[in-house]
C-alpha cells in the first residue's frame, strides 16, 4: 500500500541520490532543488511528500499553491489552483504502476479542499510517456510553453474530470 508522508531533513541524503538517477534528470534536467534548505521550510503554500510502499521510501510528490508560490513559477495565475511535481525515485520502481498511485494520492488531497477547482503540471514537450500518463488521468492539454531552460507542456485537470 502506498502512502504519502511529510518530507524531513531526514530525507536529504534519498532526495540527492534519486537526484541523481538518470530517469530523473531526464524528466527535470534543470532543477536544483536546494534540499538542504527547503527540506527546513514549511511554507504554507507548498507540501513536498515522500511516497512510500509498505514504508519503503519509492518517489516525490510536490504540491503547490502557484498563485501564493514565491518565485511566481508559474507566472500569473489566478486563486484555486494546485501544481504537482511527481517522480519515482529508483528505476527499478517505474513501471509498476506506483506513479498512478502516486498521483491519485496527490490529487485526492489537492481536491479536498472544495476551493480547489483544477490542478496543473508541466512535463518537458519531450516527455510523451508522461503526456500519456497525464491524459489517461484526465488532464488536458493547455499550451505549450518555456519555464526558464525547460521547453514543457502544461497541463490540466478540472476538479470535474478527477476520476477518484
Amino acid at each position: 500500500m502506498i502512502q504519502l508522508r511529510p518530507a524531513t531533513i531526514a530525507d536529504l541524503a534519498l532526495l540527492r541520490h534519486w537526484d541523481e538517477q538518470p530517469h530523473v534528470i531526464e524528466s527535470d534536467p534543470n532543477d536544483d532543488w536546494e534540499w538542504e534548505t527547503e527540506l527546513l521550510r514549511h511554507p504554507d503554500w507548498r507540501e513536498q511528500l515522500i511516497a512510500e510502499l509498505d514504508g519503503r521510501p519509492i518517489g516525490f510528490v510536490q504540491i503547490i499553491d502557484p498563485a501564493r508560490e514565491e518565485t511566481h513559477y508559474w507566472g500569473d495565475v489566478p486563486e484555486n489552483l494546485r501544481a504537482l511535481d511527481i517522480w519515482i525515485g529508483a528505476v527499478d520502481d517505474t513501471g509498476k504502476g506506483y506513479g498512478s498511485e502516486m498521483m491519485r494520492l496527490a490529487l485526492q488531497r489537492c481536491f479536498a479542499d472544495p476551493a480547489v477547482e483544477a490542478v496543473l503540471i508541466d512535463p518537458l514537450a519531450s516527455n510523451t510517456a508522461a503526456h500519456r500518463f497525464y491524459e489517461r488521468l484526465g488532464f488536458r492539454f493547455v499550451e505549450r510553453r518555456q519555464f526558464g531552460e525547460d521547453d514543457t507542456f502544461v497541463y490540466r485537470l478540472e476538479r470535474a474530470d478527477f476520476r477518484d
